[in-house]
């Protein structure tokens, strides 16, 4: 027997840390696509800049991977 009461919603609360994450990967995966296209647009390097804005793709993964497991427990 299913009963209504059992099924929560999802966690409301948390979905800034999801809009954060998501933010994040995209600056970071700019600054990659930037990168690149420095690269083969001019003979110049791109700046420090771009390189630190890059590693926003991997710590916006972290916090995604952190996103689902924390809005995946199960409430008791």
């Amino acid at each position: 027997m299913s009963d209504i009461s059992s099924k929560q919603a999802p966690r409301g609360s948390s979905s800034w840390l999801l809009y954060i994450a998501m933010g994040l990967f995209a600056i970071g995966l700019l600054a990659v696509v930037a990168i690149f296209g420095v690269g083969l647009l001019s003979d110049s390097k791109p700046g420090l800049w771009l390189y630190l804005l890059a590693m926003c793709a991997p710590l916006g993964f972290l916090l995604s991977v952190v996103y689902a497991l924390w809005s995946g427990r199960r409430a008791r």
